[in-house]
């Protein structure tokens, strides 16, 4: 039989499931930001997600502690955020260090460093203790319900998007695959923030590619974290040898490989890290599963014969969704540069922040198509500078800037590319949200305004 290289589909109508003034394409920390900023604002929004659940790397990708949100000084990541990991604390699933506990000293380090809210910035043995929030993902899942339904979006979960449809450079919606078959969602505006560009991308945006680490997080029950703790500070020694052995097992993983959660005798492991894999191939993503899961089932095997508070440990749960850092990147109106983020470069058009750093509505833009903004690790960056400014909180900022951003093109009768980024910057001001239009004191002093 000879080899078939492709087939042709059946030209078909497809049944149009929504309309609405903005359509949100991905239910992660952008896409849930982007939804509810613009429904609060008075459009009307339905949002699409592949997933049973919202959250994204939040919580199917089991990323379990908020940072990149302070640059010591002052919490640079706001409005929605904040107003998530309030609802989530209130719940009683979320930690994070008070704020007379954020300093340099010893007693600090060893109270929260387990915890995930050290500065890993700053290099040395002992690191200041920032803020940063250690949570859980069901939390998050039930959080971003809430919002959805508070906000009156229209949530389409079990909705795996698969092209746009574009008329004349203009986006006017999207299809997506379904259990039903084929659906359409129609709207003035689309906001992409399935973080891998899928939208923008198929719809002709200029975009580069880029590779870093994937992961594949779990979880460890019935852990003994105070002995385990004690034993990592009373026989530092003994402790280290059997580190660099679990690390070596692993294969890659940050300088801790566990922290402690909101549930108590439960440990997030955010590894392994594991290289060489292409986020956007079934081929490449499905070895990455086995890889993935082998490391843990052998790293957990260690840690109950060697390690001290592990020996009753049993593997929880993993991700259901893996950790892909870096894909597609879109080539906006501007492209951030790692010399933007390392410098601290303030932009007149910034409309949110990360932990030192300005994002300008620029680049959330695409060129050459009209009526879609970006929002999430897909931005508008080079490799270099995404790999320091794609964590979660951020991200969730984008999205909160970009669904006022649609609001403000629909309610002034402007292409989403017209809206004057001094409108986004005061309504950011009026959500609580700091849109970066005023730069720190230790921030670059020329101005990015080409």
């Amino acid at each position: 039989m000879n080899e078939i290289k492709t087939v042709r589909e059946a030209a078909r109508d497809v049944p149009v499931v929504s309309t609405s003034d903005v359509l949100v394409v991905g239910g992660g920390a952008a896409g849930l930001g982007a939804a509810v900023s613009a429904a609060r604002n008075g459009a009307s929004v339905t949002m699409l997600e592949r997933y049973p659940h919202l959250g994204g790397m939040a919580s199917g990708g089991m990323v379990l502690v908020l940072d990149d949100m302070t640059n010591g000084a002052e919490i640079t990541v706001t409005g929605i955020m904040s107003e998530v990991i309030e609802r989530i604390d209130r719940i009683g699933l979320a930690v994070y260090p008070p704020e007379d506990d954020r300093r340099l000293d010893e007693a600090m380090f060893r109270r929260w460093a387990r915890w995930g809210c050290n500065d890993f910035h700053q290099p040395g043995k002992l690191q200041p203790i920032i803020y940063s929030v250690a949570f859980d993902p069901d939390g998050w899942k039930r959080v971003s319900l809430d919002l959805v339904k508070e906000t009156g979006v229209n949530l389409r979960l079990h909705s795996w998007f698969s092209e746009p449809i574009v008329e004349d450079g203009r986006i006017r919606g999207v299809i997506c695959e379904t259990k039903m078959g084929r659906q359409a969602m129609l709207a003035d505006v689309v906001i992409d923030a399935t973080g891998d560009l899928d939208v923008a991308y198929r719809s002709g945006a200029e975009f580069t590619q880029g590779a870093y680490i994937v992961t594949t997080v779990f979880r460890l029950g019935g852990v003994d974290t105070d002995t385990a703790e004690a034993f990592e500070w009373e026989q530092p020694d003994v402790y280290r040898k059997l580190d660099r052995q679990a690390r070596r097992i692993i294969g890659g993983a940050w300088e801790r490989w566990w922290l402690k959660t909101p549930l108590p005798g439960i440990v997030w492991c955010n590894c392994p890290h594991m290289t060489g894999y292409d986020g956007l191939s079934v081929e490449h993503l499905t070895a990455a599963e086995f890889d993935g899961r082998e490391r843990m089932v052998n790293l957990l095997e260690f840690a109950r014969a060697n390690m001290p508070g592990f020996e009753k440990s049993y593997l929880l749960d993993s991700g259901e969704q893996i950790g892909v850092r870096q894909t597609r990147l879109l080539q906006g109106d501007y492209v951030v540069t790692k010399e933007d983020i390392v410098s601290r470069r303030h932009f007149p058009d910034s409309v949110c922040r990360g932990r030192d750093y300005y994002t300008p509505y620029r680049s959330l833009l695409p060129r050459g198509i009209e009526q879609m903004v970006v929002a999430g690790r897909h931005y508008s960056a080079t490799p270099e500078a995404q790999k320091m400014s794609r964590e979660i909180p951020p991200c969730m900022a984008q999205g909160e800037a970009a669904g006022i951003a649609a609001s403000l093109a629909l309610n002034g009768n402007v292409p989403v590319r017209e809206v004057d980024p001094a409108a986004i910057q005061k309504q950011m001001r009026a959500q609580g949200a700091d849109p970066g239009d005023v730069p720190s004191a230790n921030a670059a002093s020329l101005d990015a305004a080409e």
